[in-house]
């Protein structure tokens, strides 16, 4: 899979990331993974509000879509108000019928680089508290846990408790993503 290619969502590629959303809650679903996503949870809006305050990742293998991830700049919800050293990573997905195994790996490995692209030191992220698979797919990413949040708030549900995950960024090898200010995205 040496052809992946990554590239911000736009307009056109809501529907696509509602389904990849949609999909990837089935498939956690499937394998008794509940309480952390559920189909149509999440619409197009969603995404539209991420992309104007943050940034959303598509990313491509072989002429089909592969995953996708939100990259925000800051999340007072989760981790309170921080000083701007973090990107933070959410609603990683992967296309499970099109992506070969290891994609959710170099998806986060791309969104670890758009991170330090801006200069940024360390890319934060947040799972359901209890989701143990999830914990353990994220540390041996090289992320550790550092904290818990309860009770944080929810698009369109109940808020949930969730495990903090946190890995500094070293001296990464090349980045994919277009260098970006998280400020200028048009840069």
């Amino acid at each position: 899979m040496n052809d992946l290619r990554v590239h911000p969502a736009t307009e056109a590629d809501l529907s696509t990331l509602v389904r990849l959303r949609d999909d990837a809650a089935r498939w956690m679903l499937a394998r008794g993974i509940t309480g952390q996503w559920q189909p149509g949870e999440l619409d197009e809006s969603h995404f539209r509000r991420v992309m104007t305050h943050g940034e959303v990742w598509l990313a491509e293998a072989g002429g089909h879509v592969a995953g996708a991830w939100e990259l925000w700049w800051e999340d007072e919800a989760a981790w309170g108000p921080q000083p701007p050293v973090a990107g933070y990573v959410h609603r990683l997905m992967v296309d499970r019928s099109t992506a070969p195994p290891g994609t959710g790996r170099r998806l986060l490995r791309s969104a670890e680089h758009r991170v330090a692209a801006t200069g940024r030191t360390c890319v934060r992220l947040d799972c359901l508290a209890g989701n143990v698979p999830l914990t353990t797919y994220y540390r041996g990413a090289g992320y550790r846990v550092v904290g818990h949040k309860e009770g944080k708030p929810q698009p369109g549900g109940a808020p949930k408790s969730f495990t903090l995950l946190e890995k500094e960024l070293g001296r990464l090898p090349e980045a994919r993503p277009r260098n970006r200010s998280p400020t200028n995205p048009a840069n």
